[in-house]
């Protein structure tokens, strides 16, 4: 049995990964090996490559004045907040939601999410909706067009109605009116639009 004690701490990106390879290849060899860590997102690589059937996560959990050791839902942590949101959105309107508003404050990040990973070099963390459609706005109908006139449109429309739920745009987003069937309507509309490319 082999026992690892947070073994990346200090550890830069190239040597954590180099660490992962080997803890798995030792995870064949030994009868049984546990890491213990603080970092979620080192566990989770970790776990992905492991194999299923003889994996097991556990995590210490405050109860009381205590804590308790409990079972870990590693695939729950692995997924990232936009995952999460575009799951929240597609049940959405598969089922409704019990809290509209939720659902209604997601559609600004979730498009903003896509164009992260859809148009990096043009929306850079940090950078507003306005300024990007801006920009797309002078590139149409050029070489360097980033979206054509319909898209900006579509986008105007998204934003538009997600400002509304958005605490940056609407002072007043905690108490802005959901109608349930407009929100239906824009849940559709975004999650179209982030699928068209």
């Amino acid at each position: 049995t082999v026992v690892m004690d947070d073994p990346v701490s200090s550890l830069d990106e190239h040597r954590a990964l180099t660490t992962i390879q080997e803890i798995r290849r030792l995870s064949i060899r030994a009868a049984q090996v546990a890491v213990l860590s603080h970092s979620k997102s080192f566990l989770c690589r970790l776990w992905e490559g492991v194999d299923p059937s003889t994996r097991v996560a556990l995590r210490v959990v405050r109860d009381g004045n205590g804590s308790t050791i409990e079972a870990w839902n590693v695939e729950h942590d692995s997924v990232t907040e936009h995952d999460r949101r575009n799951a929240d959105l597609l049940d959405y309107l598969a089922n409704g939601s019990a809290n509209d508003r939720e659902i209604a404050r997601f559609l600004r990040p979730h498009v903003e999410a896509f164009f992260r990973v859809a148009y990096p070099e043009h929306f850079p963390p940090g950078t507003l909706l306005g300024r990007f459609r801006g920009l797309c706005d002078q590139r149409v109908n050029t070489p360097q067009q980033i979206l054509n006139a319909a898209d900006i449109q579509k986008l105007r429309d998204i934003v538009e109605y997600a400002n509304r739920f958005h605490h940056d745009t609407n002072p007043a987003w905690a108490t802005e009116a959901v109608n349930a069937v407009e929100l239906t309507g824009f849940v559709t509309r975004v999650l179209t639009f982030v699928k068209r490319s």
